[in-house]
């Protein structure tokens, strides 16, 4: 369940080079935690980010599934397993 006390990675300003560590290192953290819902902010300008992002998370072995945020396309929401 999506709340606003939601895990939350902000990438702006990151560049593409830095955004597998970062995706995978938070995922590790909150798989640690138990969260089993977090949310990642790209942005939604050029959709360089996205691409990126939506990369990582296809190979991450321990994401369920993922979409982006309808009421902001700037966010993605990703399901983890738990």
């Amino acid at each position: 369940m999506i709340t606003s006390k939601t895990p939350k990675l902000d990438l702006h300003g990151e560049i593409v080079a830095m955004v597998e560590v970062l995706v995978n290192s938070f995922i590790n953290d909150n798989i640690l935690l138990k969260n089993e819902y977090i949310i990642i902010i790209h942005g939604k300008s050029t959709n360089i980010l996205t691409g990126e992002v939506n990369k990582v998370l296809k190979n991450n072995k321990n994401v369920l599934e993922f979409r982006r945020n309808n009421w902001n396309l700037g966010e993605t929401i990703v399901k983890l397993k738990i």
